[in-house]
């Protein structure tokens, strides 16, 4: 026991720390990068216009042209193996986009609310589906029910509440609203 008391009575007091003093460690890295140099700036003759007319785009896929047989397959497959309720939508031409026609406003009680601007559901969502033949089959079945409306695809993650993926997979044979990405800009006359 006297050795112990010995031994614990041996050890040098600590020296308190100063406030002042702080020694930065060579180690720790600084908490913020520095900032990349800045890219000269695009002249303003490279720049484009967005051109607003017969340019209306629909949700995820909108930029690209309109999907093959193949590529909505695709996307099926994604939607289902990622366990997400896959969902048909439709509307007619003159219902597909929200306008002064097709949406009725509720004034300033309920200020950016359209009633009427969603899509007619093409029977219920496809809870638990785990096929993407049964997907397939209810866009065929939409199609030749309505063979001149818009529809689309509809994706919701049960998991985090959410929409998940929205895109087209027809459009009617008459619509003129998709604009080739060669046209959706307009350049500046020389």
């Amino acid at each position: 026991m006297a050795a112990l008391l010995a031994k614990s009575a041996s050890v040098a007091p600590m020296a308190k720390a100063s406030r002042t003093a702080t020694k930065v460690q060579a180690s720790l890295k600084p908490a913020v990068r520095a900032a990349p140099k800045a890219q000269p700036a695009v002249r303003a003759n490279q720049m484009m216009v967005w051109n607003p007319i017969n340019n209306k785009q629909f949700e995820t896929f909108s930029y690209l042209p309109p999907l093959t047989a193949d590529q909505i397959a695709k996307q099926v497959d994604y939607i289902v193996n990622n366990g997400w309720t896959p969902c048909l939508e439709f509307a007619e031409q003159n219902q597909a986009y929200v306008s002064s026609d097709s949406a009725v406003r509720f004034g300033a009680v309920s200020a950016n609310y359209y009633d009427n601007r969603y899509w007619t559901m093409w029977k219920l969502p496809m809870f638990g589906c785990t096929d993407p033949s049964q997907v397939l089959s209810e866009i065929n079945k939409c199609s030749r029910a309505f063979p001149e409306s818009y529809q689309r695809l509809v994706a919701f993650d049960n998991k985090k509440q959410v929409q998940v993926i929205s895109f087209l997979v027809q459009r009617p044979r008459n619509a003129t609203d998709y604009c080739p990405l060669e046209e959706r800009s307009v350049s500046g006359m020389q």
